[in-house]
């Protein structure tokens, strides 16, 4: 079956969805519908969509996403930013994640123990609990 479109091949302006069509029953339903409310997963590329199922997957915990699909950290983000963008929406700026004093001085420990990598440690303290 074809990808849904959203906009005229022609003109490129916004289609309205005015047939629906019963392959089981034959029935059609004509009229004015609504479109779908996020008409831009409509648009989303196979790989941009495999990549919002393993996100959703791994809770979006980008170091199982990087053990899952086997790229490296800015990669992710980077395809992170681009499913962002093809949803109609700028990422953020980055902002410095709030880890309290307590936290981040057991982080400290943890890592001068041998508990946790220094690779654990900063993603820790950058906001990403591993």
């Amino acid at each position: 079956m074809n990808r849904a479109l959203l906009r005229c091949p022609v003109c490129n302006a916004p289609l309205t969805v005015t047939r629906y069509h019963c392959e089981s029953c034959d029935t059609t339903i004509e009229g004015r519908f609504e479109s779908s409310p996020l008409p831009a997963l409509a648009s989303l590329t196979p790989q941009q969509i495999e990549f919002l199922l393993a996100f959703v997957r791994c809770e979006g915990k980008l170091n199982r996403l990087e053990a899952e699909l086997g790229l490296s950290y800015p990669t992710l983000r980077n395809r992170l930013h681009e499913l962002i963008r093809a949803l109609g929406y700028e990422p953020g700026k980055e902002e410095p994640p709030i880890v309290d004093e307590l936290r981040r001085r057991q982080v400290l420990e943890d890592l001068e123990n041998g508990r946790i990598t220094a690779e654990q440690a900063i993603q820790i303290l950058s906001g990403e609990e591993v």
